[in-house]
């Protein structure tokens, strides 16, 4: 079990929420460095996600965005307190470098598109500022497109105008899209306008779990052949429509993704601290060592298990960034 990339956490969040009384060391979290030290970490994506739902309504982007860069400079000092053990990576090379000196990769990323506000120039600002991964909707409709709904008539729509001027701006950038928690109408739009790969950071099959949340087979077939990946999510609802999940179903989202889009599309997108209550039998970064087990008791070769665990995601990282 060697060199993980997990394309999604939500531990900034948690941070930030505990204020000064956690620490990215140590903490009571999914994620810690002592935690991804013990899986091997070769590469965590950090999220800044922030629930506009949360600030009045007329305000909500502006006050979203201003949290974002808080959330920002929060993950900086973590980084900066504890810079023996992990670094920023802003490409393949720098994370490489950083496994060369022992040091974890941290990598932001965006959640909420909407804290653009229609603003593209904030698109170079947050790349600026180390950002190179942008999930464009949560589950609210922003500026960019609609989200992921049990309602038709909302799932069915696609990207606003100035959404399509997103993926072409972040194309340009170099900047990672992300479609998990979009439509399915918005969803097919950025297969059509990206000209680079695009990863569904953290959802997982339709057709294993009936969720509007996680990806259908034709999704999943378009996605792997732009060159893309999609990073298992661990939430229970997500896994099984009961919610009551554990390692094996995990593996079963993992195998049916590969039978449908390939081996080169699987990936590992945790969503660890970006749930609570019922877990799965992995509850922290720690426990990761179970997910490999369970690849190898299911047949999965070594050489594809080392795909899955790091090889397709770091494929993506050097294409677009």
């Amino acid at each position: 079990m060697t060199g993980l990339i997990d394309l999604h956490c939500d531990t900034i969040w948690k941070l930030m929420d505990a204020k000064k009384n956690a620490n990215l060391e140590k903490n009571d979290f999914c994620v810690s460095i002592e935690k991804m030290k013990q899986a091997d970490t070769m590469v965590q994506f950090f999220a800044c996600f922030v629930d506009v739902g949360a600030f009045p309504k007329k305000e909500q982007y502006e006050k979203g965005y201003i949290y974002v860069k808080k959330m920002i400079e929060r993950m900086k000092k973590e980084v900066k307190n504890y810079s023996g053990k992990i670094a920023f990576a802003k490409n393949g090379e720098e994370i490489e470098k950083n496994r060369q000196d022992g040091k974890i990769s941290s990598i932001l990323t965006l959640e909420e598109g909407g804290v653009f506000n229609e603003k593209k120039e904030r698109i170079d600002e947050f790349w600026k500022e180390g950002i190179r991964l942008t999930t464009i909707l949560w589950n609210y409709e922003n500026c960019i497109g609609y989200p992921n709904s049990k309602k038709q008539e909302i799932m069915c729509k696609g990207l606003k105008p100035f959404g399509f001027e997103v993926v072409e701006k972040m194309n340009d950038l170099g900047m990672i899209i992300d479609v998990s928690h979009l439509s399915d109408g918005g969803f097919w739009d950025v297969i059509e306008k990206s000209k680079s790969p695009i990863v569904a950071s953290h959802s997982n099959a339709r057709e294993i779990c009936l969720h509007p949340r996680n990806l259908t087979d034709e999704m999943i077939r378009a996605l792997a052949e732009k060159g893309g990946v999609i990073g298992v999510n661990f939430y229970p609802k997500f896994l099984k429509k009961n919610g009551k999940a554990g390692v094996d179903d995990i593996v079963l989202h993992l195998k049916h993704i590969i039978n449908v889009g390939g081996i080169d599309c699987a990936c590992i997108g945790t969503d660890f601290d970006g749930f609570s209550g019922e877990s799965t039998e992995i509850k922290q970064m720690g426990q990761m060592d179970l997910l490999y087990e369970a690849l190898q008791r299911n047949g999965i070769k070594e050489k594809d298990i080392e795909k899955i665990w790091r090889e397709n995601a770091m494929r993506v990282i050097k294409e677009v960034i």
